[in-house]
């Protein structure tokens, strides 16, 4: 009967810090679907309960971080690692992007004599790090790159020197020049580096590859 209590205490102090840890946590299914989530998680992604369960949780990230996290949460739920820490961006249903910190640890099933069972849930920690103390920035579904400028952005981001990239796009050193200026302006930045910075706060880069590629969504046809 004491076991019994314990256990029950041990619930109800597990669902006490679920519920007040501060940080958002949600349960993942072996289908990364989404079990369960504290009012926290939810509220980093905008969501209701009923939107939110049986979601896939990739889902609720950026493009530009699915394919990471799906491998980094493939591996945890084939046991071959115990811990993924990855920096995501979720996206809320207004297209607002969310920088956060993310951990998910492998949770496997009742262990029995012959070891630990298999893993039957994820439990994923996500810990919103808006910069500077500021609010999340809203996505720039405005916008919308000339393939030529996306090709200089990604040589920027690169660090590929302007001469050689002008070389490489056939295209003087002035007109680089010319087009970095424009999306300075664009993107509301003060130099190169904020410029490549202030892209890959929002998503603009498929941070997978190298050298980096702006995402299709970003260029116009």
């Amino acid at each position: 009967m004491s076991a019994l209590l314990d256990e029950t205490d041990f619930a109800e102090g597990f669902r006490s810090l679920f519920e007040q840890s501060g940080i958002g946590i949600a349960n993942l299914d072996t289908r990364m679907r989404l079990r369960e989530a504290n009012a926290d998680f939810l509220r980093e992604v905008d969501r209701e309960p009923q939107d939110a369960y049986g979601r896939s949780f990739p889902a609720l990230l950026h493009r530009s971080v699915r394919q990471r996290v799906e491998h980094g949460l493939t591996e945890l739920i084939a046991g071959r690692r115990e811990r993924f820490v990855e920096r995501v961006l979720a996206v809320r249903p207004d297209g607002t992007l969310v920088p956060a910190g993310m951990t998910a640890v492998a949770v496997p099933a009742v262990a029995s004599p012959d070891g630990p069972g298999e893993i039957d849930t994820v439990l994923v920690l996500l810990h919103a790090k808006p910069r500077g103390g500021e609010p999340p920035a809203a996505a720039p579904a405005r916008v919308a790159l000339q393939p030529m400028d996306a090709r200089i952005l990604e040589g920027v981001a690169a660090g590929i020197p302007t001469v050689k990239l002008a070389s490489s796009l056939f295209m003087s050193r002035g007109g680089v020049e010319y087009r970095v200026t424009a999306l300075l302006r664009m993107l509301r930045v003060p130099n190169r580096p904020a410029l490549v910075s202030k892209a890959h706060s929002i998503g603009m880069f498929d941070t997978a590859v190298w050298p980096p590629r702006v995402h299709p969504e970003y260029v116009k046809n």
